[in-house]
């Protein structure tokens, strides 16, 4: 069944996401200058690669969630998908600083790895709700095993 596009709550869940991504480099950039000098593992992509994979990163799951908030569902169930989608948000936010400004790799990696854990659990949650706000978490998935890869191999690299 198709639903008409609502522009106001659209607009809103495409924002959340860039505004805590772009606020979390707003508070990295110094940390960010400081890791373009570190070893890093094969396979790194280049600076300029980041904020433009987050980017569309960022517009796929706030499409994802704004699919998921206007799909019709019980509140109960539109809620809880929504709550840890948020709580992979707050991780998505912590980790830059835990890994760029604090420089703890380590710890940063385990935070990755709850991320990961709390964005297949709301992709799953989506899916359950609408195929189409599950499918687009699937890229984030990918991102983030890439990012764990990266994250490890530059605390066995940085030690």
């Amino acid at each position: 069944m198709k639903h008409k596009i609502q522009y106001g709550p659209l607009a809103l869940a495409l924002a959340i996401p860039l505004a805590v991504g772009g606020f979390s480099a707003f508070l990295t950039r110094d940390g960010m200058k400081y890791f373009q000098t570190l070893p890093k593992p094969p396979l790194t992509p280049p600076a300029w690669a980041f904020p433009a994979a987050w980017t569309i990163l960022y517009l796929l799951m706030g499409a994802a969630s704004y699919l998921v908030w206007v799909s019709g569902v019980s509140d109960k169930r539109r809620d809880r998908a929504l709550t840890v989608y948020g709580l992979s948000l707050a991780a998505n936010f912590l980790w830059p600083i835990v890994f760029f400004t604090m420089r703890f790799y380590f710890t940063a990696f385990l935070l990755l790895l709850l991320l990961w854990i709390l964005v297949a659990a709301a992709a799953l949650l989506f899916s359950c709700i609408d195929k189409r706000a599950g499918r687009l978490m699937i890229p984030y998935l990918l991102w983030l095993t890439f990012a764990a890869y990266l994250n490890l191999g530059v605390w066995l690299l940085n030690r």
